[in-house]
């Protein structure tokens, strides 16, 4: 059976319906990084996750194509993560300041010569332009995160339940260019209603 992430790092994937304390191990992902609103048909945003799955699945199928990796084993390929950012920290309401870094998560075993592989595989296979996809290693470290239901304008709600967590924890968010907000999809948006749909929600933190 093929190795999931979200099976195996519950804890990490598949949080409760309220703010609770983790400390993240560190991983590594493809990324691509931009700047605009998500929801614009053939934006920024959606042509960096062309490109991120076009890497992502050409790795996944790489024994197909006769490459091989040291220590391979199949796996499904995890979901889109994202790290997002605002230039002054505050949201009016403008989505095309959103500033994000758009991941999936690597496999232990693939290397940087792996995705640089994987890369110029997908770009001749798609006819896709697959530079912008880059080697991201991430160490979170201490975060509060929790489940959120509902649709991604209604995250507010879930964020303030955390911020109260904190506060009453006696923790504090540490966001900055290098601890960012961190989003999980367990909900591919295209079929999934707003109301149903599943994001771990992830803040960095530090004592007060």
């Amino acid at each position: 059976m093929a190795f999931d992430f979200k099976k195996e790092y519950k804890a990490f994937y598949l949080p409760p319906k309220r703010p609770q304390l983790v400390t993240v191990p560190p991983a590594r992902y493809l990324a691509v990084r931009g700047q605009g609103n998500p929801n614009q048909t053939g934006g920024p945003y959606q042509q960096a996750l062309s490109l991120l799955y076009a890497v992502a699945y050409t790795l996944k199928m790489s024994q197909r194509a006769g490459y091989r990796m040291e220590g391979f084993f199949d796996y499904v390929v995890p979901p889109l993560e994202g790290f997002w950012q605002l230039p002054d920290g505050r949201w009016d309401g403008d989505k095309s300041q959103f500033r994000w870094i758009s991941v999936i998560r690597l496999p232990e075993f693939v290397q940087e010569a792996d995705l640089r592989w994987a890369r110029q595989q997908a770009a001749a296979k798609k006819g896709l332009d697959c530079s912008a996809v880059e080697w991201l290693p991430v160490d979170e470290g201490l975060c509060v995160q929790m489940m959120h239901l509902g649709s991604y304008d209604e995250e507010p709600a879930s964020l303030a339940q955390m911020e109260s967590f904190l506060a009453e924890t006696g923790y504090e968010t540490d966001l900055s260019d290098r601890r960012l907000h961190h989003e999980i999809y367990l909900s591919d948006a295209r079929k999934v209603p707003p109301e149903r749909r599943r994001t771990v929600l992830r803040l960095p933190i530090r004592p007060l």
